[in-house]
């Protein structure tokens, strides 16, 4: 497939570039500094910007899908979601955040007394994001939410999937961005939460 993927120098979106590039996508990867993007197969860096909608919707224009891997608390997320829109290209999935998942029903994990002060607005953000997705039933969109720790780790393939409950076990709520990369680029290939959030953890 041939996909568009901004903020493809970014700690997810580099494992999602590599993962893409590794099952033989062609992939225009856009990032304010294309020279940090990772020199892969079948990978073209480009520069683009969200300040710019007109250009990278352009930049966006013919691709099979769009993949965003930004963060929430600098992107205005309607002025996204329209760029995408005015690409024409319909398939828009969307690293997401932890902070609206579900601990207990009706009770998200932002709101919870132990949610870092640190990484509220950025969660706060994500969530509005998510209810911006929500309205924009013209676009095939995908949220895939991460669990509460995420970070660099190992590909191994082996996680569990979910909707909008938090994923935990004995170790605590956490997937390592190769292991979110392999079920994003999955969801890629195999649609199956087509204007849906869903999540991935251990």
């Amino acid at each position: 497939m041939n996909i568009a993927l901004i903020g493809a120098s970014g700690n997810a979106g580099s494992r999602i570039l590599k993962e893409l590039s590794d099952r033989g996508h062609q992939v225009t990867a856009i990032a304010r500094q294309p020279d940090r993007v990772a020199a892969l197969p079948g990978v073209e860096a480009v520069a683009g910007d969200t300040s710019d909608p007109t250009a990278l919707a352009a930049t966006l224009k013919g691709h099979d899908a769009v993949v965003s891997a930004l963060m929430f608390h600098s992107t205005d997320a309607q002025k996204l979601i329209d760029t995408v829109r005015a690409s024409g290209v319909a398939r828009y999935l969307v690293v997401g955040g932890a902070g609206s998942l579900e601990v207990a029903p009706g009770q998200r994990l932002i709101d919870q007394p132990s949610f870092p002060e640190a990484y509220r607005t950025e969660a706060s953000a994500g969530a509005v994001f998510l209810d911006q997705l929500r309205a924009a039933d013209d676009l095939e969109w995908t949220f895939l939410s991460p669990s509460a720790m995420f970070g660099p780790g190992e590909r191994t393939g082996v996680f569990r999937l979910g909707t909008d409950t938090l994923l935990s076990n004995d170790k605590g709520s956490s997937i390592s961005y190769e292991d979110f990369a392999v079920a994003l680029v999955d969801e890629i290939e195999q649609p199956r939460h087509i204007r849906r959030r869903f999540t991935v953890g251990y």
